[in-house]
């Protein structure tokens, strides 16, 4: 084997604290929206399989969005919080391969979720009363299937693409994480066709649902245009507003990361918008559809008045 390559070795995470005097203040704001992000998405788990009010095929595929938040986010942001409080950004080439295909499989399961549930609220305005057949419990779990699938063809597919790769000498990730375009950098050799799979894989993942979200709120546009009703026309518009930005939020940091040549990319931009959609995203996600949902929020408040009415027969039976 070549001197100057290796194909198994440990890396080191230059993470996301780079500068020392910043460094503390990052640490506490990440870690608090982490555990913000996985009590957020948690609740929202609990509160839409707990309220017979919330079994419908929107809140049903919210709730799994919810739960791949909370595993994707988790894939990452631990391991930053203990290099940091470690201070050594170690990674074994096992566990950078174990990142980068639980992360590949979970963003790429939400990537087709969220194109997916843009059908959804496409059925639920522009075919209302076809909804529950078009909608319907085996149509739900069939997107839910479909989201996975995709994610996992995207992760057996790349895994072992890219970390397969001749790495060069330097095995210094100038991340806080194992991001595909990030590893490709550090190979070396021809990596032609590898870039080119990954760019087809791109398309797939991150193009095809994103045409599936354009496409269906265009017929959705058109639809709430010619509606009579003002209340009719503000309710479609506050039923679609929450997934519209959620969509806006995660496909755009993603799209950069992916999509864009390598010449508009530095490290610290890669940095800035992967901690967007992967660590950010996942906290506003609950809190966009919680704050902006009248169907929610009423689900918090009667889980709330169950609880403390639990505790009040339990006073008083004491």
């Amino acid at each position: 084997m070549d001197g100057n390559k290796t194909f198994s070795s440990d890396f080191t995470l230059v993470g996301l604290f780079t500068h020392k005097k910043t460094a503390g203040f990052l640490f506490s704001v990440i870690c608090v929206i982490f555990f913000m992000a996985m009590i957020a998405n948690g609740v929202m788990v609990f509160l839409i399989h707990t309220d017979p009010l919330l079994h419908t095929p929107m809140y049903f595929l919210l709730s799994h969005l919810s739960f791949i938040d909370m595993m994707y986010i988790s894939t990452i942001v631990p391991k930053i919080l203990a290099d940091y409080l470690i201070g050594k950004g170690a990674i074994s080439f096992i566990a950078c391969t174990l990142q980068y295909f639980l992360y590949m499989g979970f963003v790429g399961a939400e990537f087709f979720l969220l194109g997916l549930m843009a059908y959804d609220r496409y059925v639920a305005i522009c075919n209302p009363l076809r909804y529950p057949v078009l909608m319907s419990r085996r149509v739900c779990w069939l997107i839910l299937a479909s989201s996975w699938f995709g994610g996992a063809l995207d992760s057996f597919l790349l895994t072992p693409i890219t970390m397969s790769l001749p790495f060069c000498a330097s095995h210094r990730i100038n991340h806080f994480f194992c991001e595909a375009p990030t590893m490709l950098r550090l190979a070396c050799g021809d990596k032609a066709i590898y870039e080119m799979v990954m760019y087809i894989c791109c398309v797939v993942m991150l193009l095809i649902p994103f045409s599936v979200v354009i496409s269906s709120y265009a017929r959705i546009l058109v639809t709430v245009h010619h509606m009579k009703s003002a209340e009719g026309k503000k309710k479609a518009v506050a039923t679609c507003s929450s997934h519209v930005i959620v969509v806006t939020l995660f496909y755009g940091a993603a799209l950069y990361t992916y999509m864009l040549p390598q010449s508009y990319h530095t490290p610290l931009k890669d940095k800035i918008f992967s901690a967007f959609y992967t660590i950010l995203t996942p906290l506003l996600n609950p809190l966009i559809y919680s704050l902006r949902n009248r169907d929610v929020t009423g689900a918090m408040k009667r889980a709330m008045a169950k609880r403390r009415g639990t505790c009040g027969v339990t006073r008083k039976e004491f």
